[in-house]
């Protein structure tokens, strides 16, 4: 399942979609590929309450400056169209998975 988010395709992806998980990313980023695992698990397993997407951060200069991301990793979450939380660091799969229920 592809994940990678295009700028383009960030409002649709938000406005469409009842929950959202975004994950602002860089392939150099140490501590963006350690989450990376958990990141492809949890949107294969929750694909049906939850669409997990990666922006790489490089590619996406204009989305990441709109969503404030100074530092990465940083997932934004987001309900209804509207950013509800922002975690920027490792989270621990369990962690994730607690904040991803709690957009349900």
């Amino acid at each position: 399942m592809e994940i990678q988010l295009e700028q383009t395709q960030a409002n649709d992806i938000i406005k469409n979609n009842p929950t959202v998980l975004l994950d602002f990313y860089a392939d150099w980023c140490g501590p963006c590929q350690t989450l990376l695992p958990t990141i492809h698990k949890l949107a294969d397993e929750l694909k049906d309450d939850v669409t997990i997407k990666k922006v790489n951060v490089d590619n996406n200069q204009e989305l990441a400056a709109k969503f404030g991301i100074r530092n990465i990793p940083t997932l934004v979450f987001f309900k209804e169209g509207k950013a509800v939380d922002k975690h920027t660091g490792l989270i621990t799969e369990r962690n994730l998975r607690s904040k991803i229920d709690r957009l349900k």
